[in-house]
């Protein structure tokens, strides 16, 4: 079983330990070699307001469009470099990313549903992982519920209690990552 470790960018500077949760979107990005778009600079900004400090990174909340993505490739590892932040594990980098996802969406019902279809993508993406595959089956179930009153995919769960459901999937699955007791990526 695997162990992971729960992460979050931290300037040891700073009294405040601002946490900065969109690293692991970031840090997905470049694991999985996504194009590198305006998130990238908006991230470069929000890690310099939290008191993070690099040349590179400067360099990086400076760039205007068009992105050059051989030069910002480039340039976002200089970055990740200077801040320690490792990206070479990409289950790690998954589990973590999908913490962001849900921790971002959880207390908000309304974004439950591009939630669930970014966890469903992981899921086909590691073939159907079964970590995901709650949130894979909750994706169509949900997306049956939006059109019509019976869903196949998720037993009792019907347009006045999907929310719920997803809810308390969502927060097991914040508990059991935080807890590290049984990583969601260590199940089998």
């Amino acid at each position: 079983m695997r162990n992971y470790k729960f992460r979050i960018a931290y300037n040891e500077k700073s009294t405040t330990q601002m946490k900065v949760l969109s690293t692991y979107k970031i840090l997905k990005a470049k694991a999985f070699d996504e194009t590198i778009d305006e998130s990238w600079i908006d991230w470069a900004i929000e890690m310099i307001e939290a008191n993070y400090e690099s040349e590179n990174l400067y360099m990086l909340a400076g760039e205007t469009k068009p992105y050059n993505q051989f030069e910002l490739r480039e340039l976002t590892s200089k970055v990740l470099k200077d801040l320690n932040l490792d990206y070479s594990n990409k289950e790690e980098v998954i589990a973590n990313y999908s913490y962001y996802l849900i921790s971002n969406s959880i207390d908000s019902p309304e974004t439950y549903f591009k939630t669930l279809q970014e966890l469903s993508d992981i899921c086909l993406m590691l073939d159907y992982s079964p970590v995901y595959m709650d949130f894979h089956l909750l994706y169509y179930a949900k997306m049956d519920l939006r059109v019509d009153v019976v869903q196949w995919y998720w037993g009792g769960a019907d347009r006045n209690n999907i929310d719920q459901i997803i809810k308390e999937k969502f927060q097991e699955w914040i508990n059991d990552f935080e807890n590290n007791r049984t990583h969601p990526v260590s199940r089998t």
